[in-house]
C-alpha cells in the first residue's frame, strides 16, 4: 500500500507574483524594447542637423540636444572618412545604438575622447570639437555646406 501526503497549498501572495506581477514586469519590459527600437528605427532616417546663430541643435532620437554657440569650436569642424581618421573611430559605446549602418548616442573615440554620434555614413561624416568634455561625429546628407554653416557661426578654432 501507498500513502500519498500532497504539498499543502502556496500562500496566496507567492501564487499572486508568479501569476501576475511577473508577466507585467515581463511585458513592461517588451513594450520598452519595443519603444527603443521604434525610435532608432526613426533615429536612422529621420534625424536632422538644425545650425542657427543659437547655435546647433541635433534632432532625432533619445540623443537630441542643443550645443550653444559659444560651445562650438566650429575652426575645428572638418568632414572626415573614419577608414583613415582612424583615432576618431568610435571603439566603445557608453550609451548608445549601434547596428549596422547606424549609430547614435554617447561613445569612446579611439583617441580617448568622449564622443556624441548620429552616423550613418562612416566615409562622409563631419567631426565638430566642442567645449562641453565631448565632440559630435555627423552624417549630414550635404557634409561641405554644413561645416561651411558651423564655421560660419562659431568661428573659434
Amino acid at each position: 500500500m501507498t500513502d500519498v501526503f500532497p504539498i499543502v497549498p502556496a500562500q496566496g501572495r507567492t501564487l499572486m507574483v508568479l501569476s501576475v506581477v511577473v508577466p507585467v514586469i515581463i511585458g513592461a519590459i517588451l513594450i520598452g524594447l519595443l519603444l527603443l527600437l521604434i525610435s532608432t528605427t526613426r533615429g536612422s532616417r529621420a534625424s536632422s542637423f538644425e545650425v542657427s546663430a543659437e547655435g546647433l541643435r541635433l534632432r532625432g532620437d533619445l540623443w537630441g540636444r542643443l550645443i550653444p554657440t559659444s560651445a562650438i569650436r566650429g575652426g575645428g569642424a572638418r568632414l572626415v572618412n573614419l577608414a583613415d581618421a582612424r583615432d576618431l573611430q568610435p571603439s566603445w559605446r557608453m550609451g548608445g545604438t549601434a547596428v549596422p549602418g547606424y549609430e547614435s548616442g554617447w561613445f569612446r573615440l579611439k583617441n580617448g575622447e568622449r564622443s556624441l554620434l548620429y552616423l550613418t555614413d562612416r566615409t562622409r561624416a563631419v567631426y565638430v570639437p566642442t567645449t562641453l568634455g565631448y565632440s559630435l561625429l555627423l552624417s549630414p546628407q550635404e557634409p561641405e555646406r554644413f561645416v561651411a554653416s558651423v564655421k560660419a557661426i562659431a568661428p573659434a578654432p
